[in-house]
């Protein structure tokens, strides 16, 4: 039996988190190391795991995997989650760019002062209900099929639950 993936990141959501849901719809267990100190994030880049002195990083399959998209478009590949060909997967590429744009407005709004946060929130719902979702909506009307690409569960349809829970949450 293959190990289980094991994924370095901070205690925390972050860019790990669509990792997490990719790995979790996929069916495949993994573990988590939580790098909590500044030592233990120096030594992952000192031995050379860090490529770029940044995680995430997901340890699978011989590999040390570094930059989010890379992590994330490995795993959908392995794990049938990325279209049968170049066009679908060209589609889910595009589908999950869109979540990820609105996702990050909902990132930065932790960055913000309270005071902007206000405003940033009205943004996020104006984006999400005028913009963003309703894409996905249409395109699921369009084709008349369960998914977004190819009549088949997909990366895409992950990141698109993930970003409609984020938005439910900042709205909650």
């Amino acid at each position: 039996m293959a190990e289980k993936p094991k994924l370095h990141y901070f205690k925390g959501r972050g860019r790990m988190e669509s990792i997490r849901w990719l790995l979790a719809a996929s069916g495949v267990e993994f573990e988590e190391e939580f790098v909590e100190t500044r030592e233990q994030f120096e030594k992952l880049i000192k031995d050379g795991s860090l490529l770029f002195k940044q995680m995430p990083m997901v340890e699978m399959d011989g590999l040390k995997i570094v930059q989010t998209k890379a992590i994330l478009h490995y795993i959908a590949a392995k794990y049938n989650m990325y279209g049968k060909d170049i066009k679908e997967r060209a589609y889910i590429d595009m589908y999950v760019d869109g979540t990820t744009d609105l996702m990050g407005l909902i990132l930065l709004k932790g960055f913000l002062m309270e005071s902007e946060k206000v405003k940033q929130l009205k943004l996020i719902r104006d984006k999400a209900t005028n913009q963003y979702f309703p894409v996905y909506e249409k395109v699921l009307k369009d084709h008349c099929q369960d998914y977004l690409v190819g009549n088949q569960f997909s990366w895409a349809d992950v990141h698109l639950l993930e970003a409609i829970l984020m938005t439910e949450e900042e709205h909650a």
